[in-house]
């Protein structure tokens, strides 16, 4: 078993690993196998979502891991297409069906986009009543996270964002600490775009502390206070991921690392009308 994993506490009380598991782009027919090497490794926070098509596996995983539920901390999220009051509670008892859990530990809308607040006001019920510990968003920039929490009753506990080396994202981190807003880092490695993992100033600070550059960027990200969810299929990346307790990065590298930022997404924008469009489009059976 690697290093015990840290524990981060949400603004409702409830606590969250801060090194999990994320699913995403996984193929469904590997997923079951993918997810039971993960808990092997220690993992114990898993994250999927209804638009990755991979619920089912996951839930396959979690019965047959015999891990007791109260141990785990599964993640999945809402698509855009099922946003509004009735339809979200459809979809939270589909993926709930899916999972084989009769509760979620967090459940996120997954982009800020249709109509989310009528999502918001259903995902509110459904945490009043207990089927949900925590509930929280993904994707929101911080004029329509702001905008979210001065107009309803429950602060979102977790706001997932793109969060890597390249776009680090310290001002909108800030702002989630002011209005107690846990931050969650997805795409950790950029997908190795920008040679991430080659990178001279992640490799030099790696050899230092005889890590890897992966585990350099799951370091900086967790000292930052950034709950962050790596994938990958192989069960040798899955415990190296994992063994990232053992370690410190100085002030001086912390300070390196941060002078990678461009303070721009390698992936795609948001608030780009052209992905609005496509991601609006884009259906989940």
């Amino acid at each position: 078993m690697a290093v015990q994993n840290r524990l981060v506490t949400l603004n409702n009380g409830v606590q969250m690993p801060i090194l999990g598991f994320g699913v995403f782009q996984v193929p469904g027919e590997q997923t079951e196998q993918v997810v039971t090497d993960a808990l092997a490794a220690g993992y114990r926070s898993i994250d999927t979502a209804a638009s990755y098509g991979n619920e089912e596996a996951v839930g396959r995983a979690i019965a047959a891991s015999g891990i007791p539920r109260e141990e785990l901390f599964v993640t999945t999220k809402l698509w855009i297409q099922h946003t509004g009051e009735d339809t979200a509670r459809r979809e939270f008892d589909t993926s709930l069906r899916k999972l084989g859990v009769d509760y979620l530990d967090l459940y996120l809308i997954h982009q800020p986009l249709g109509d989310y607040y009528s999502s918001w006001r259903a995902m509110q019920k459904l945490y009043s009543q207990g089927l949900i510990k925590a509930i929280g968003v993904s994707n929101f920039f911080p004029d329509r996270l702001v905008d979210l929490i001065q107009h309803n009753d429950v602060i979102p506990a977790v706001n997932q964002v793109e969060t890597h080396p390249f776009f680090q994202r310290h001002a909108d981190q800030q702002l989630m600490r002011e209005h107690r807003v846990q931050i969650e880092s997805w795409g950790p490695f950029a997908e190795g775009k920008n040679d991430l993992f080659s990178n001279p100033t992640l490799t030099d600070i790696g050899s230092v502390h005889g890590k890897s550059v992966a585990q350099v960027v799951l370091r900086w990200l967790t000292q930052r206070d950034v709950v962050v969810i790596p994938k990958s299929v192989r069960p040798e990346r899955m415990a190296q991921n994992f063994d990232i307790f053992d370690f410190e990065l100085s002030d001086e590298e912390m300070t390196r690392i941060a002078g990678l930022d461009t303070g721009e997404t390698v992936f795609f924008d948001h608030r780009d009308p052209k992905m609005v469009q496509w991601l609006g489009g884009r259906r989940v059976d």
